[in-house]
């Protein structure tokens, strides 16, 4: 009779086995799994540079490099083409307004000259020709005028004795008729020549007046010429020093050529460029600093320019106060320009990274610190050293700031 023997409990060798294919076989997986759903990066940790996060007072300016310039530049350019003649001051020198720089000589606007004389005589000859003519008919219509009062005055006399004798019946009504329609004859003809007269002193001064003018505008004409033969001599416009000129003995210069400039040095101010990434927030009056010999100078921002050129914008700084007293134009200061008011924030070092991403995702290091996952952050205001962090970034992570160029589409960076 057999006996039924009870299979062992718990595990046995070949069970161990089994576990251990199947850890094999997990971790596998899950290093398939996690390396194919982040495309990784290796590089040396010693090429990158890792910055941590801090919280801290975040002081809101950038530094810009600005260069002096006269406080104003009054351009010079030819009001008149010409050859130039003569050279009477160089560049560098100092002038005041009003000194001649320039003599130029234009053989057309001497002819112009001469022109407008000759037609400015003419015309003076037809005025004078006119006016003599309206005095000889002016005297004429006085003197009949003074011949029509007078034969109206004796016919009167004669009708009123024609009429008395004529009342007598001491002469013939014919010779009474005839000193009757004389009288009356005369009176019309003396109205006439009373209208004539009236006319002729109203045309005499209505032409008058306007040869008048026409004198006149040629004067002005001839004036305005005369002012163009002074522009030949070029002259400085205010009192400074002569930066620039573009023109020698012999060259012709043509009507609105720039042909120089002038530094006003009665004050100073600094040019500098701003990258375009500050275009809203720099604005006219904001206040600035530098420094020269371990000394502050205060300055403010006087003009923004429209333009931006190659991603940046142009500005002009004026000093509110003292400035250094070697200051001279052409020389570069580090200005500190103050957008807004410091205020604490968590703090990103400034690096190569924000050329990469604009500032939209950095790579944080895990905390063994050797490997780097892709985030996403939200940066605000910057300065010179540090980005403001608005989200994103929590104190003390590590990050990489350096520029991420080289690493392609990866979401993972893993340090040897």
């Amino acid at each position: 009779m057999d006996i039924q023997l009870e299979k062992k409990k718990g595990l046995r060798p070949k069970h161990y086995g089994y576990i251990a294919l199947g850890g094999l076989l997990l971790f596998v997986g899950w290093k398939l799994l996690f390396s194919t759903s982040l495309s990784s990066f290796r590089t040396e940790r010693e090429r990158l540079t890792i910055a941590a996060v801090t919280q801290g007072e975040f002081d809101d300016y950038i530094t810009i490099n600005g260069t002096v310039a006269p406080i104003a530049t009054i351009y010079m350019d030819a009001y008149e083409g010409g050859r130039v003649q003569e050279k009477l001051i160089e560049e560098g020198s100092m002038v005041k307004k009003g000194d001649i720089i320039l003599k130029l000589e234009n053989m057309g606007l001497y002819e112009q000259i001469l022109a407008s004389e000759s037609n400015l005589a003419l015309k003076q000859n037809d005025l004078r020709s006119t006016k003599l003519t309206f005095d000889s008919r002016q005297v004429e219509g006085k003197k009949s005028l003074a011949t029509a009062q007078y034969d109206l005055q004796r016919l009167k006399r004669n009708h009123q004795q024609t009429q008395e004798l004529y009342a007598d019946q001491l002469i013939a009504k014919e010779e009474y008729l005839k000193a009757k329609e004389d009288y009356e004859l005369a009176e019309r003809q003396l109205e006439i020549i009373k209208l004539q007269t009236e006319q002729d002193d109203q045309l005499r001064e209505t032409s008058l007046k306007g040869l008048d003018t026409d004198l006149e505008r040629m004067h002005q004409t001839l004036s305005m010429v005369y002012e163009r033969l002074d522009h030949l001599n070029v002259r400085a416009p205010a009192d400074g020093q002569l930066g620039f000129l573009d023109a020698e003995i012999g060259q012709s210069i043509a009507q609105g050529q720039r042909i120089g400039q002038i530094n006003v040095l009665t004050d100073f101010k600094i040019e500098a460029e701003i990258d375009e990434h500050y275009i809203d927030r720099v604005k006219r009056e904001l206040s600035a600093s530098m420094e020269r010999n371990g000394k502050a100078f205060a300055l403010r921002l006087r003009k923004v320019y429209p333009e931006v050129r190659s991603g940046r914008f142009k500005v002009d700084l004026v000093f509110t106060g003292e400035k250094p007293e070697t200051i001279r134009a052409g020389q570069s200061y580090n200005i500190r320009l103050q957008l807004g008011e410091s205020n604490q924030a968590l703090l990103l070092p400034k690096g190569g990274f924000f050329q990469s991403t604009g500032g939209q995702w950095v790579f944080v290091l895990g905390p063994d610190g050797e490997e780097a996952l892709r985030r996403k952050v939200r940066l605000g205001k910057q300065n010179s050293r540090y980005y403001e962090v608005l989200e994103g970034l929590q104190p003390g992570e590590q990050v990489i700031t350096s520029n991420y160029d080289n690493f392609g589409e990866a979401q993972r960076i893993v340090l040897k």
